[in-house]
C-alpha cells in the first residue's frame, strides 16, 4: 500500500486515509457521507495505477468517467467509473410517448444495453424516423440505436411468435436476448383473455393474454423461456448482463411500459393492467437494485389519453378533442383513444411514486402548434412555457426533455442546463 493521503468530502472535511491493494473493478456513484476526488495528483502503489485497468478507462461515447471513492469504514480508497442507469417510464395512463424519449436518449446517451421491463406484449410503443414509423410490442424502442445490446427482463411475459416477427422484422437478431426466466403467453392465454367477459368488456383488454399469463406465473405453472426452443438462441441471464455493466462504468437505459395509471397497485383499480408500472417494478423486472439507479425520467403527456375502460376525470368529449385536431389510436389495439386535459394532481402522485429525477413532456406542440418541430427551448411560444411552467411545479421536477413533434428528432433537449 503506499502512504496516507487526503480527500476531502462534501462537507470540505478533509479524512486521511490508505490505498488498498484490492479493489472493485468499477463503481457507482456514492452518497454525502462519501468522499470522492479526481485521479489526478493522488498517490498510489504503481500496480493499482488506472493505467492497468482498462474498466477505469471512461468508456467511449458514454460519459463515463474514473472516480476515487473513500470507504470510511474499512479506510480504503478505490478507484472506479461512474456508471449510469436511468428509468423511463409513463406517468399518465400509457401512450406518453415513451418510445420516443427512449430513442432520443438511446442516441444522445450511447447506451450498452437497453432493457425491457414491464407486463409484456399488451404495450405497444411507437417509434417514427423520418418517413419510417415502427410499432412495437417486444423489442424496446431503443432498438433504433444500432450499438447497444437489446434485452427483455425477467419479469416481462413473451410471446414467443410477436417476438420472432420483430426481431425478422427489425433485423435485430444478433443483438436481442430473452432472460431465462421470462414466463411464456401461449394460445391457451390469448383465448381465456379475449373470452373472459369481463376482461374483453368491463376491463377493456388488450386480448394478448398477458393477465392469464401472469395468473399462471402465480400460480407456477407457466411455462419459462428457457423451455422454448425457438428462443434458445436469445437466452440470457439479463440481470447478471446488466449488473456486469454497471459494474464496468457503462450506461444503461430500462425502459418501462404502459402508464402509472393503469398499475395494478397504484391505478384505477379494476380497471389496471395485470402488474405495477411504476420506475421500482421496471428496475424489479430486470434485476437491478434500487441503490444502481441514478435517474429516474417520468414521460407525461399535455393531453393525457386513455385507451379502454375505467375513470378518466379530465376527459374531454370527443366533440371537443376532434375540434382540437386530436385524434389518437392504440399501437396495440388500434381503438380510438379518449383525450383529457391535463391532470396536474395525477402528475405530482405519479411522480411521487415513481421517485422522478427529471420529467419529460410530450405534445407540446398540441399546446400551441406553432411550436411544432421546435428544438431550441427559447424559441417557444409564451403559451407553451407558462403550460411548461404549470406543469413543472404540479410534477414537483425539473422537465428537461420536450417533444415538439412525433418524430425523433422533434425535441427540445436541456438535461445539460440543470
Amino acid at each position: 500500500m503506499s502512504g496516507p493521503v487526503t480527500i476531502p468530502n462534501r462537507a470540505g472535511v478533509p479524512f486521511p486515509s490508505v490505498f488498498c491493494r484490492s479493489w472493485y473493478p468499477a463503481l457507482r456513484r456514492c452518497g454525502n457521507s462519501v468522499g470522492q476526488g479526481s485521479l489526478a495528483g493522488i498517490p498510489a502503489h504503481p500496480s493499482d495505477s488506472p493505467e492497468n485497468h482498462p474498466a477505469l478507462h471512461p468508456h467511449e461515447g458514454t460519459g463515463t468517467s474514473p472516480t476515487i471513492v473513500f470507504y470510511p469504514v474499512s479506510g480504503c480508497i478505490v478507484y472506479g467509473c461512474t456508471m449510469s442507469c436511468t428509468i423511463v417510464v409513463g406517468g399518465f395512463f400509457g401512450d406518453e410517448g415513451k418510445g420516443k424519449i427512449v430513442a432520443h436518449l438511446a442516441y444522445q446517451d450511447h447506451p450498452s444495453i437497453i432493457s425491457r421491463g414491464g407486463v409484456g406484449p399488451n404495450a405497444g410503443h411507437t417509434v417514427k424516423m423520418g418517413e419510417k414509423e415502427y410499432g412495437v410490442r417486444m423489442v424496446p424502442s431503443g432498438f433504433v440505436y444500432p450499438h447497444a445490446r437489446l434485452m427483455i427482463g425477467t419479469g416481462v411475459l413473451v410471446d414467443p411468435r410477436v417476438f420472432a416477427r420483430e426481431v425478422e422484422m427489425l433485423g435485430v437478431g444478433g443483438r436481442i436476448f430473452v432472460d431465462y426466466r421470462c414466463a411464456i403467453i401461449d394460445e391457451g392465454h390469448i383465448e381465456r383473455d379475449r373470452s373472459s367477459s369481463h376482461l374483453a368488456k368491463t376491463i377493456g383488454s388488450t386480448g394478448s393474454g398477458c393477465g392469464p399469463a401472469n395468473a399462471d406465473r402465480v400460480l407456477r405453472v407457466a411455462r419459462l423461456a428457457r423451455d422454448i426452443p425457438e428462443l434458445g438462441d436469445y437466452i440470457a441471464d439479463v440481470p447478471l448482463e446488466i449488473n456486469s455493466a454497471l459494474d464496468r462504468g457503462e450506461h444503461i437505459l430500462l425502459e418501462g411500459t404502459q402508464g402509472f395509471g393503469i398499475s395494478l397497485y397504484y391505478g384505477t383499480y379494476p380497471y389496471v393492467t395485470s402488474k405495477d408500472t411504476s420506475a421500482s417494478q421496471i428496475a424489479a423486472d430486470n434485476g437491478v437494485g434500487p441503490t444502481r439507479i441514478d435517474d429516474v425520467v417520468v414521460v407525461f403527456k399535455a393531453y393525457p389519453t386513455r385507451v379502454g375502460e375505467g375513470p378518466f376525470s379530465t376527459e374531454m368529449e370527443r366533440e371537443v378533442s376532434d375540434r382540437m385536431g386530436i385524434r389518437e389510436f392504440g399501437t396495440v389495439t388500434h381503438r380510438q383513444r379518449r383525450i383529457g386535459q391535463w391532470d396536474g394532481r395525477m402528475a405530482r402522485y405519479s411522480a411521487m411514486v415513481n421517485g422522478c429525477t427529471q420529467a419529460a413532456i410530450t405534445g407540446i406542440d398540441r399546446v400551441d402548434r406553432d411550436c411544432f418541430g421546435i428544438t431550441e427551448y427559447d424559441r417557444l411560444t409564451k403559451k407553451a412555457r407558462d403550460f411548461l411552467a404549470q406543469a413543472e411545479e404540479d410534477i414537483g421536477c425539473p422537465i428537461t426533455l420536450i417533444s415538439t413533434g412525433p418524430d425523433v428528432s422533434q425535441i427540445i433537449d436541456i438535461r445539460g442546463e440543470i
